[in-house]
């Protein structure tokens, strides 16, 4: 493949990875949270209880941020903050069993509209999709080549 084949399959490849993206993310649980909340909330799913910082610094944002979008979380049940155990000064910040619920669902939710999309297809397309999962797994983590 030319190197000007290269760029124009990577351009069709962001596209198409972009739209599906978007679609994948528009499958909200009962929240309707916007994604930077929801994120917070998969991060403390897979991480367990953080500090506000360590939040912030897990999602690429300032602390201001991360602190309002914390406090929205709080206000509406999903998480809750607690004192440190070792720093007086500082908060954890931990799932309810409603914020674990609202991943959960927004996963179910999500893994079903994309269950639903990959059951039209043919055996061979969604063959051809698992091995290209493979592909894209390599290429998120920079070992493609």
């Amino acid at each position: 493949m030319h190197t000007d084949q290269v760029a124009e399959l990577a351009g069709e490849l962001r596209v198409a990875l972009a739209t599906s993206t978007r679609r994948i993310r528009s499958r909200r649980g009962g929240a309707d949270l916007p994604d930077p909340q929801f994120n917070v909330l998969a991060i403390l799913l897979r991480e367990g209880p953080l500090s506000p910082g360590a939040l912030a610094d897990a999602e690429h944002v300032q602390p201001p941020s991360m602190t309002r979008t914390v406090n929205a979380l709080v206000e509406l049940g999903l998480v809750r903050k607690s004192e440190h155990p070792t720093d007086g000064r500082q908060v954890v910040v931990s799932l309810t069993d409603a914020g674990e619920a609202e991943v959960r669902e927004t996963r179910r939710r999500r893994d079903a509209w994309l269950a639903a999309q990959l059951a039209v297809l043919t055996p061979d397309e969604r063959r051809t999709l698992a091995d290209a999962a493979g592909l894209l797994r390599r290429i998120a983590a920079g070992t493609a080549g």
